[in-house]
């Protein structure tokens, strides 16, 4: 009797035990992260990364991201470039419009006898830079890849009207039944102090023209000690909350010294009419990168494309208010001097449905230093770009977060010879690699 009761016993020690023990080993399972990815944040202690997971990316991976995307570039047919010899030039979109079947786009068109040459060697007729000695020319198309050249949208004024020198970066606005050009005017040759270049418009009836120049400034230099006293570049209209919200970039800390660098970032002013006046918004800059504008209305609020320049650069943000925009997706090899078909720029319906391309320009030197200066000897062309940042447009190859370039995308980056030279003699100063410790 007594065994009997020992071995009941003894089995009820083992089972305990071994629920013990399932119990433990089920409570160590939890504490891993699961396979399957929680739609919403877990409950639970989270590494900082998983926490930036699912607070700033809402816990979605790349390709559910409505604004991720990878771009797709396709030459235009139908715009001559006198065989790239530098003196004919198109950059600088603008928006694509869609009117009566029929899409428009306008832009910066240098034709000059020869390419830029820097400030030094620009005078009355020779360019200093790629965007010197420019008009705003238009063309139209019937599908987005062949182009034809409808000619010149805004000449250039006479003297002392802003543009006198040049007239580049168009973007436009549609407001009541009638167009709007607005584009850099500039007072003095690119280059100068900076490029002084405030901001200037013109008025059509049709897309065709004829335009006619406000004659003013109307958005201007901020004051001495303000971070757009400089220059204001790239305006780019859009219609929100029943105003126009004129979007555009600075660049101010120019450098003066090893701690000091200069920063590209983007501000904000607000009209109710096309002409002005335009309120600069108090919390500009409102966005701390991007060497070029590229905006669109997006659900309730703006999508903004920060491109080239500053800490958060490539990447694709976000503003429900149109103002305090946070990162949305980072992504790379972006348009330069995006101008997207956005159907409803001017909408103003708080809808946003997103782009899904656009044109852009890219530069054509084969001298690295110039194509990073786009200045003496540079001249751009103009370019498709295709990509998925729509509500209504879905496809998974435009969604790849993977994306793999081909040998000669890396290797046609290679160093110039000055920077092999300054690398082989660090190399010489460094020593032998260490061992570890214990050896």
């Amino acid at each position: 009797m007594f065994k009997n009761r020992n071995n009941r016993i003894c089995d009820a020690v083992v089972i305990v035990t071994l629920m013990v023990l399932c119990l433990s080993h089920n409570s160590l399972a939890q504490q891993a992260f699961p396979n399957d990815l929680p739609e919403s944040k877990p409950d639970r202690p989270l590494s900082a990364a998983m926490e930036r997971f699912y607070d700033q990316w809402n816990g979605a991976t790349g390709e559910a991201n409505e604004l991720f995307t990878n771009f797709k570039y396709t030459p235009l047919t139908g715009l001559d470039y006198n065989n790239h010899d530098g003196t004919i030039s198109r950059r600088d979109p603008t928006k694509v419009l869609k009117i009566d079947g029929k899409y428009y786009v306008w832009y910066t068109h240098r034709e000059t006898k020869i390419p830029p040459k820097g400030p030094q060697g620009g005078t009355e007729t020779i360019p200093s830079s790629d965007w010197d000695l420019s008009e705003i020319w238009f063309a139209t198309s019937e599908d987005g890849f062949t182009w034809t050249e409808q000619g010149v949208a805004v000449k250039r004024p006479e003297k002392p009207h802003a543009g006198w020198r040049s007239v580049s970066t168009p973007d436009v606005l549609v407001w009541k039944g009638k167009y709007y050009l607005y584009y850099q005017g500039f007072l003095e040759m690119p280059g100068t102090r900076g490029d002084y270049c405030p901001v200037s418009a013109s008025v059509a009836d049709s897309p065709d023209g004829p335009w006619r120049p406000a004659n003013k400034i109307v958005v201007d230099n901020g004051v001495e000690g303000e971070w757009d006293m400089n220059n204001i570049h790239d305006p780019y209209p859009l219609v929100y909350k029943g105003k126009i919200y004129l979007y555009y970039k600075s660049a101010f800390n120019r450098e003066q010294g090893a701690k000091r660098r200069l920063l590209m970032a983007q501000g904000l002013a607000i009209a109710d009419h096309p002409f002005g006046p335009f309120k600069k918004h108090p919390l500009n800059p409102v966005l701390n990168s991007g060497h070029e504008t590229g905006l669109f209305p997006f659900k309730e609020g703006i999508a903004a494309m920060a491109i080239l320049n500053g800490g958060e650069r490539t990447t694709i943000q976000y503003a429900p208010d149109g103002v305090n925009f946070e990162v949305a997706a980072i992504t790379e090899l972006m348009p330069i001097a995006p101008g997207p078909c956005v159907p409803d720029a001017f909408a103003d319906n708080g809808n946003g449905r997103g782009i899904t391309w656009g044109l852009s320009h890219i530069p054509m030197n084969t001298d690295n230093r110039a194509r990073n200066a786009i200045g003496a000897g540079s001249h751009q062309i103009l370019a498709r770009f295709d990509c998925d940042l729509s509500l209504d447009f879905h496809d998974r190859s435009l969604k790849r977060a993977n994306v793999r370039y081909w040998p000669e995308v890396f290797f046609s980056l290679k160093m110039d010879q000055g920077l092999r030279k300054r690398m082989e003699q660090q190399l010489q100063k460094e020593p032998d690699t260490l061992p570890t410790v214990g050896q």
